[in-house]
Protein backbone atom coordinates (compact mmCIF):
# COMPACT_ATOMS: atom_id res chain seq x y z
CA UNK A 1 0.00 0.00 0.00
CA UNK A 2 2.89 2.37 0.77
CA UNK A 3 5.17 1.61 -2.17
CA UNK A 4 3.87 4.48 -4.30
CA UNK A 5 2.91 7.84 -2.84
CA UNK A 6 -0.54 9.13 -3.75
CA UNK A 7 -0.59 12.93 -4.30
CA UNK A 8 1.27 13.96 -1.16
CA UNK A 9 0.92 17.62 -0.18
CA UNK A 10 2.79 19.87 2.22
CA UNK A 11 -0.04 19.27 4.69
CA UNK A 12 0.83 15.56 4.73
CA UNK A 13 4.43 16.33 5.63
CA UNK A 14 3.29 18.77 8.29
CA UNK A 15 0.94 16.15 9.74
CA UNK A 16 3.77 13.63 9.97
CA UNK A 17 5.64 16.11 12.18
CA UNK A 18 2.80 15.99 14.76
CA UNK A 19 2.72 19.80 15.01
CA UNK A 20 0.45 20.00 18.05
CA UNK A 21 2.78 17.75 20.02
CA UNK A 22 5.82 19.68 18.83
CA UNK A 23 4.25 23.01 19.82
CA UNK A 24 3.65 21.75 23.37
CA UNK A 25 7.23 20.44 23.49
CA UNK A 26 8.52 23.81 22.27
CA UNK A 27 6.55 25.65 24.93
CA UNK A 28 8.22 23.52 27.60
CA UNK A 29 11.64 23.98 25.97
CA UNK A 30 11.27 27.77 25.76
CA UNK A 31 10.18 27.94 29.38
CA UNK A 32 13.25 25.88 30.24
CA UNK A 33 15.40 28.48 28.45
CA UNK A 34 13.97 31.38 30.42
CA UNK A 35 14.05 29.59 33.76
CA UNK A 36 17.74 28.87 33.25
CA UNK A 37 18.68 32.55 33.51
CA UNK A 38 17.63 35.51 35.67
CA UNK A 39 17.84 37.71 32.59
CA UNK A 40 16.55 37.45 29.05
CA UNK A 41 17.48 34.62 26.73
CA UNK A 42 19.71 35.74 23.84
CA UNK A 43 17.63 36.03 20.68
CA UNK A 44 19.98 33.73 18.74
CA UNK A 45 19.65 30.97 21.35
CA UNK A 46 15.89 31.39 21.52
CA UNK A 47 15.49 31.23 17.74
CA UNK A 48 18.03 28.60 16.74
CA UNK A 49 17.37 26.51 19.84
CA UNK A 50 13.64 26.44 19.12
CA UNK A 51 14.11 25.64 15.44
CA UNK A 52 16.65 22.89 16.12
CA UNK A 53 14.59 21.26 18.88
CA UNK A 54 11.43 21.44 16.73
CA UNK A 55 13.13 19.83 13.71
CA UNK A 56 14.59 16.94 15.72
CA UNK A 57 11.23 16.34 17.42
CA UNK A 58 9.49 16.42 14.04
CA UNK A 59 11.98 13.88 12.68
CA UNK A 60 11.23 11.49 15.53
CA UNK A 61 7.51 11.93 14.88
CA UNK A 62 7.98 10.99 11.22
CA UNK A 63 9.84 7.83 12.27
CA UNK A 64 6.85 7.02 14.45
CA UNK A 65 4.55 7.36 11.42
CA UNK A 66 6.76 5.00 9.40
CA UNK A 67 7.08 2.36 12.11
CA UNK A 68 3.40 2.40 13.07
CA UNK A 69 1.86 2.60 9.60
CA UNK A 70 0.29 -0.87 9.71
CA UNK A 71 -1.11 -0.28 13.20
CA UNK A 72 -2.30 3.21 12.24
CA UNK A 73 -4.20 1.80 9.28
CA UNK A 74 -6.27 -0.36 11.64
CA UNK A 75 -7.21 2.36 14.14
CA UNK A 76 -9.95 4.92 13.58
CA UNK A 77 -7.92 7.70 15.20
CA UNK A 78 -4.94 7.20 12.89
CA UNK A 79 -6.20 5.44 9.77
CA UNK A 80 -5.96 8.58 7.63
CA UNK A 81 -2.34 9.36 8.44
CA UNK A 82 -0.20 10.06 5.34
CA UNK A 83 2.06 6.99 5.51
CA UNK A 84 -0.75 4.68 6.59
CA UNK A 85 -2.84 5.66 3.56
CA UNK A 86 0.10 5.68 1.17
CA UNK A 87 -0.08 9.38 0.33
CA UNK A 88 3.55 9.53 1.45
CA UNK A 89 5.75 6.54 0.61
CA UNK A 90 8.16 4.93 3.06
CA UNK A 91 11.10 6.25 1.07
CA UNK A 92 9.78 9.80 1.02
CA UNK A 93 9.05 9.67 4.73
CA UNK A 94 12.52 8.32 5.55
CA UNK A 95 14.22 11.01 3.48
CA UNK A 96 12.10 13.65 5.19
CA UNK A 97 12.88 12.25 8.65
CA UNK A 98 16.61 12.17 7.89
CA UNK A 99 16.62 15.70 6.47
CA UNK A 100 14.71 17.31 9.33
CA UNK A 101 16.68 15.41 11.96
CA UNK A 102 20.11 16.17 10.52
CA UNK A 103 19.33 19.83 9.88
CA UNK A 104 17.96 20.18 13.39
CA UNK A 105 21.01 18.56 14.97
CA UNK A 106 23.36 20.67 12.84
CA UNK A 107 21.61 23.85 13.94
CA UNK A 108 21.88 22.83 17.60
CA UNK A 109 25.52 21.72 17.29
CA UNK A 110 26.89 24.75 15.42
CA UNK A 111 24.53 27.54 16.51
CA UNK A 112 23.57 26.54 20.07
CA UNK A 113 25.98 24.06 21.71
CA UNK A 114 27.02 20.40 21.26
CA UNK A 115 25.53 19.32 24.61
CA UNK A 116 22.04 20.31 23.52
CA UNK A 117 22.60 18.56 20.19
CA UNK A 118 23.70 15.34 21.92
CA UNK A 119 20.71 15.41 24.30
CA UNK A 120 18.34 15.88 21.37
CA UNK A 121 19.99 13.02 19.50
CA UNK A 122 19.65 10.77 22.56
CA UNK A 123 15.97 11.69 22.83
CA UNK A 124 15.49 11.02 19.09
CA UNK A 125 16.99 7.55 19.47
CA UNK A 126 14.97 6.91 22.61
CA UNK A 127 11.60 7.93 21.17
CA UNK A 128 12.08 7.21 17.48
CA UNK A 129 13.78 3.84 17.89
CA UNK A 130 13.72 2.41 21.43
CA UNK A 131 10.14 3.42 22.29
CA UNK A 132 8.52 3.24 18.85
CA UNK A 133 10.18 0.05 17.62
CA UNK A 134 10.45 -1.88 20.91
CA UNK A 135 8.93 -0.56 24.13
CA UNK A 136 5.58 0.35 22.60
CA UNK A 137 4.97 -3.26 21.66
CA UNK A 138 6.87 -5.01 24.46
CA UNK A 139 5.42 -3.89 27.80
CA UNK A 140 2.35 -2.20 29.30
CA UNK A 141 4.84 0.11 31.04
CA UNK A 142 5.78 1.49 27.62
CA UNK A 143 4.39 4.92 28.46
CA UNK A 144 6.22 5.10 31.79
CA UNK A 145 9.62 4.07 30.46
CA UNK A 146 9.29 5.81 27.13
CA UNK A 147 7.94 8.92 28.83
CA UNK A 148 11.45 9.83 29.88
CA UNK A 149 12.34 10.59 26.27
CA UNK A 150 9.33 12.82 25.80
CA UNK A 151 9.95 14.62 29.09
CA UNK A 152 13.29 16.08 28.03
CA UNK A 153 12.33 19.30 26.12
CA UNK A 154 12.63 21.68 29.10
CA UNK A 155 16.11 20.28 29.73
CA UNK A 156 16.97 20.97 26.08
CA UNK A 157 15.94 24.58 26.59
CA UNK A 158 17.88 24.80 29.84
CA UNK A 159 21.10 23.42 28.37
CA UNK A 160 20.74 25.64 25.29
CA UNK A 161 21.23 28.60 27.63
CA UNK A 162 23.60 27.19 30.27
CA UNK A 163 25.50 24.50 28.34
CA UNK A 164 25.18 22.38 31.48
CA UNK A 165 22.83 19.84 33.05
CA UNK A 166 21.54 21.38 36.28
CA UNK A 167 19.12 20.20 38.99
CA UNK A 168 16.57 22.83 37.93
CA UNK A 169 16.41 21.47 34.41
CA UNK A 170 16.13 17.91 35.67
CA UNK A 171 13.25 18.91 37.95
CA UNK A 172 11.33 20.18 34.93
CA UNK A 173 11.92 16.79 33.30
CA UNK A 174 10.56 15.08 36.43
CA UNK A 175 7.32 17.05 36.21
CA UNK A 176 6.65 16.00 32.61
CA UNK A 177 7.76 12.44 33.39
CA UNK A 178 5.10 12.22 36.13
CA UNK A 179 2.52 13.88 33.84
CA UNK A 180 2.96 11.47 30.93
CA UNK A 181 1.29 8.28 32.31
CA UNK A 182 -2.02 9.86 33.40
CA UNK A 183 -2.09 11.86 30.17
CA UNK A 184 -1.66 8.86 27.85
CA UNK A 185 -3.49 6.28 29.94
CA UNK A 186 -6.60 8.47 29.89
CA UNK A 187 -6.51 8.31 26.09
CA UNK A 188 -5.76 4.57 26.26
CA UNK A 189 -8.95 4.04 28.26
CA UNK A 190 -10.92 5.72 25.49
CA UNK A 191 -9.12 3.70 22.77
CA UNK A 192 -8.85 0.43 24.66
CA UNK A 193 -10.65 -1.69 22.06
CA UNK A 194 -8.59 -0.27 19.21
CA UNK A 195 -5.34 -1.01 21.04
CA UNK A 196 -6.56 -4.53 21.79
CA UNK A 197 -7.44 -5.14 18.14
CA UNK A 198 -3.93 -4.27 16.97
CA UNK A 199 -2.21 -6.19 19.80
CA UNK A 200 -0.76 -3.12 21.52
CA UNK A 201 -0.07 -3.94 25.21
CA UNK A 202 -1.44 -0.73 26.67
CA UNK A 203 -2.23 -0.87 30.38
CA UNK A 204 -6.06 -1.00 30.03
CA UNK A 205 -5.68 -3.93 27.63
CA UNK A 206 -3.26 -5.98 29.74
CA UNK A 207 -4.41 -5.11 33.27
CA UNK A 208 -7.96 -3.86 32.86
CA UNK A 209 -9.67 -0.50 33.21
CA UNK A 210 -9.97 -0.47 37.01
CA UNK A 211 -6.23 -1.04 37.42
CA UNK A 212 -5.51 1.73 34.90
CA UNK A 213 -7.87 4.19 36.60
CA UNK A 214 -6.15 3.56 39.93
CA UNK A 215 -2.74 4.15 38.44
CA UNK A 216 -3.90 7.35 36.78
CA UNK A 217 -4.91 8.58 40.22
CA UNK A 218 -1.61 7.49 41.80
CA UNK A 219 0.50 9.13 39.12
CA UNK A 220 -1.61 12.28 39.34
CA UNK A 221 -0.82 12.46 43.06
CA UNK A 222 2.89 12.05 42.23
CA UNK A 223 2.53 14.79 39.61
CA UNK A 224 1.02 17.23 42.10
CA UNK A 225 3.88 16.51 44.52
CA UNK A 226 6.48 16.99 41.78
CA UNK A 227 4.80 20.21 40.64
CA UNK A 228 5.33 21.91 44.03
CA UNK A 229 9.04 21.02 44.21
CA UNK A 230 10.12 24.14 42.26
CA UNK A 231 8.69 26.20 45.12
CA UNK A 232 10.27 23.94 47.75
CA UNK A 233 13.77 24.44 46.32
CA UNK A 234 13.23 28.21 45.77
CA UNK A 235 13.16 27.84 42.02
CA UNK A 236 9.66 29.40 41.92
CA UNK A 237 7.60 31.65 44.15
CA UNK A 238 4.16 31.86 45.81
CA UNK A 239 2.31 32.71 42.60
CA UNK A 240 3.55 29.52 41.00
CA UNK A 241 2.75 27.47 44.11
CA UNK A 242 -0.85 28.71 44.22
CA UNK A 243 -1.34 28.10 40.51
CA UNK A 244 0.30 24.66 40.59
CA UNK A 245 -1.95 23.58 43.46
CA UNK A 246 -5.06 24.90 41.70
CA UNK A 247 -4.17 23.11 38.48
CA UNK A 248 -3.31 19.99 40.47
CA UNK A 249 -6.71 20.02 42.16
CA UNK A 250 -8.29 20.13 38.71
CA UNK A 251 -6.26 17.12 37.58
CA UNK A 252 -7.09 15.24 40.77
CA UNK A 253 -10.76 16.00 40.21
CA UNK A 254 -10.71 14.28 36.82
CA UNK A 255 -8.66 11.39 38.20
CA UNK A 256 -11.30 10.84 40.88
CA UNK A 257 -14.08 11.08 38.27
CA UNK A 258 -12.26 8.37 36.34
CA UNK A 259 -12.01 6.22 39.47
CA UNK A 260 -15.75 6.53 40.12
CA UNK A 261 -16.36 5.36 36.54
CA UNK A 262 -19.81 6.87 36.11
CA UNK A 263 -18.99 9.41 33.40
CA UNK A 264 -18.38 7.91 29.94
CA UNK A 265 -16.77 11.16 28.78
CA UNK A 266 -14.25 11.23 31.61
CA UNK A 267 -11.30 9.60 29.76
CA UNK A 268 -11.27 12.18 26.95
CA UNK A 269 -12.05 15.04 29.32
CA UNK A 270 -9.10 13.98 31.46
CA UNK A 271 -6.89 13.72 28.39
CA UNK A 272 -7.87 17.21 27.23
CA UNK A 273 -7.41 18.68 30.69
CA UNK A 274 -3.96 17.14 30.96
CA UNK A 275 -2.84 19.09 27.88
CA UNK A 276 -4.24 22.34 29.29
CA UNK A 277 -2.63 21.52 32.64
CA UNK A 278 0.89 21.12 31.30
CA UNK A 279 0.79 24.22 29.11
CA UNK A 280 -0.69 26.34 31.90
CA UNK A 281 1.76 25.03 34.49
CA UNK A 282 4.80 25.93 32.42
CA UNK A 283 3.42 29.33 31.43
CA UNK A 284 2.70 29.99 35.09
CA UNK A 285 6.26 29.02 35.96
CA UNK A 286 7.53 31.51 33.39
CA UNK A 287 5.35 34.37 34.66
CA UNK A 288 6.33 33.63 38.25
CA UNK A 289 10.03 33.58 37.32
CA UNK A 290 9.96 37.11 35.94
CA UNK A 291 7.63 38.38 38.63
CA UNK A 292 10.56 37.87 41.01
CA UNK A 293 12.63 40.20 38.86
CA UNK A 294 9.86 42.70 38.20
CA UNK A 295 9.07 43.39 41.86
CA UNK A 296 12.66 43.42 43.01
CA UNK A 297 12.58 40.13 44.86
CA UNK A 298 15.70 37.99 44.77
CA UNK A 299 15.39 35.69 41.73
CA UNK A 300 15.32 31.91 42.17
CA UNK A 301 18.61 30.38 43.15
CA UNK A 302 21.02 29.31 40.40
CA UNK A 303 22.07 25.81 41.30
CA UNK A 304 25.43 24.17 40.80
CA UNK A 305 25.68 22.28 37.48
CA UNK A 306 25.88 18.50 37.58
CA UNK A 307 28.07 18.59 34.50
CA UNK A 308 29.69 21.17 32.32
Amino acid sequence: MNEVALSASWRDYLEMCKPRVVVLMLLCAVVGMYLATPGLVPVSILFFGSVGIALVAASAAVVNHIADQHIDAQMARTEKRPVATGRVSNQQAMVFAAATGLIGLAILWFLVNPLTAWLNFASWVGYGLVYTLYLKRATPQNIVIGGLFGAAPPLFGWTAVTNSVDPGGLLLVLIIFAWTPPHFWALALERKDEYADVGMPMLPVTHGEAYTRLHILLYTILLVIASVLPFVIAMAGPLYLAGALALGVGFLYWAVVLMRNNNPKAPMETFRYSIIYLGALFLLMLVDHYLYLGVGVTPPVQMTPLSA
